[in-house]
């Protein structure tokens, strides 16, 4: 008798009694792992650090977006586990992929994270099971990577295996769009892929998109975060352009914001960071290359949005210099040092390259940031200070590169000697005086 894969999986999936496996437990697995348990599946996480591990099977987060106590009950309820080994994969129904993708120092997409679940897996894959890519990838990895190692182990693709993509789209930090009600796309090598991925999502978000193709769902998520990249550019651009002739872009942006069609506010910054914005159109500029196509507007984002840490440095540089210090012996105070606001992920932080750029000029610099108490990345080694008014004073230079919300601004506004605020969080803070210099 012929086993009918897709209807049996099927219905595991609408019941909510298939048996998942996410391997990665950062912002994207842990976030998916809990969204999934609180729809009722069991949930296996898979991931190579035993801190992750420990702290999961613990029912203690390490990410903002998922509170302790949510976590504890999926736990100790049997619907989450957490593990190092890959031994629950035989037994799932789904496989969810969300391990990191960076990039080489090359530029190139290094998808080593994905080729090595993949190898761990595949000796345990079995027939009837569900195989969902979610880490962010250059057009084409699900039919070109995953897809030929699958069929050469006999699975037919459709039939009694099922292979999809479908774009993470968490946002760290953001309470007001969630995993459980932020869309997904889906787009399977096949109609009853894309169908049984669906079905699975449709229990833990308020909707789904179905594309034709893994390629489209992969280049959907590219353009959503090159999108972002070229109008935090023009942002960009528009700050030092602004500059030049004594306008305030902030002001700027604020009115053009006020026209109800047509516009939508990207602001400045110190540049982009995070594992999306920096690297996301990278990766499909770096795909387009391949066919000949020269993405001539992301490469030149990316470089205004690179160059924006030298500008910053240049920005503290003259607000010293008209106080008659130099940089080098100044002591600088970063504020913040995190990629965005209230998360503790650092990866691809402008204020990294900031600190780097200072301390080569000869500061001394220190920061102070709530979600990173220690410091510790290449050359980089300190610990956080505390955000006191002596702390503030004993500083000739304080910088705000994140804005988090648990800063005092009108503390820092009253007590600090000299400002400078690349994220424009001073603008109602009457205290500022006229110590404080925007971007």
């Amino acid at each position: 008798m012929t086993t009918d894969y897709p209807a049996a999986l099927a219905q595991r999936l609408e019941s909510a009694t298939a048996k998942i496996s996410i391997i990665g437990l950062g912002y994207v697995g842990l976030s998916l792992a809990v969204a999934l348990g609180r729809a009722g599946f069991k949930v296996w996480g898979i991931d190579v650090s035993l801190e992750r591990v420990s702290l999961v099977n613990a029912g203690t987060s390490y990410i903002p977006d998922v509170t302790s106590g949510e976590l504890h009950d999926l736990v100790s309820s049997g619907r989450l586990q957490a593990t190092t080994t890959f031994d629950s994969i035989s037994a799932a129904d789904a496989i969810v992929i969300c391990v990191p993708t960076p990039l080489r120092k090359s530029k190139d997409p290094d998808i080593s994270f994905i080729d090595s679940a993949l190898q761990s897996i595949a000796p345990l894959l079995t027939h009837g099971q569900l195989l969902i890519l979610e880490s962010t990838t250059y057009p084409g990895t699900t039919e070109e990577v995953l897809q030929p190692p699958l069929e050469a182990r006999g699975f037919v693709i459709g039939r009694d295996f099922f292979l999809a993509f479908s774009p993470e789209r968490v946002d760290p930090g953001n309470r007001l769009f969630t995993t459980a009600n932020i869309p997904k796309v889906v787009g399977g090598v096949t109609p009853t892929c894309t169908s049984l991925a669906a079905t699975l999502y449709s229990k833990m978000t308020i909707g789904v998109h179905r594309v034709s193709s893994p390629r489209v769902a992969e280049t959907t998520k590219l353009l959503e975060n090159t999108f972002r990249s070229v109008n935090i550019a023009l942002a960009n651009e528009l700050a030092l352009a602004c500059r030049a002739i004594a306008v305030d872009p902030w002001e700027v942006i604020a009115a053009a914001a006020t026209k109800p069609f047509g516009f939508m506010p990207f602001y400045p910054g110190p540049g982009t960071g995070g594992h999306c914005i920096p690297l996301d159109p990278l990766y499909l500029s770096w795909k387009l290359r391949l066919s000949g196509f020269d993405t001539r507007f992301i490469a030149l984002a990316d470089e205004i949005n690179r160059g924006m840490p030298r500008h910053v440095v240049s920005l503290v540089a003259d607000a010293l210099n008209e106080r008659e210090r130099s940089v080098r012996g100044a002591d600088v105070l970063v504020l913040g040092v995190t990629y965005k606001r209230d998360v503790n992920d650092i990866r691809e932080s402008p204020a990294l390259e900031i600190m780097r750029l200072l301390i080569e000029k000869g500061a001394r610099v220190n920061y102070a940031d709530p979600y990173i108490p220690q410091l510790i990345h290449d050359d980089l080694k300190l610990l956080a200070l505390p955000v006191t008014a002596e702390t503030l004073r004993a500083h000739d230079c304080v910088l705000i590169v994140t804005d988090h919300r648990a800063f005092d601004y009108p503390t820092i506004a009253r007590e600090a000697a000299l400002i400078v605020d690349v994220r424009n969080v001073l603008s109602g803070v009457p205290e500022r005086g006229g110590r404080v210099v925007a971007l």
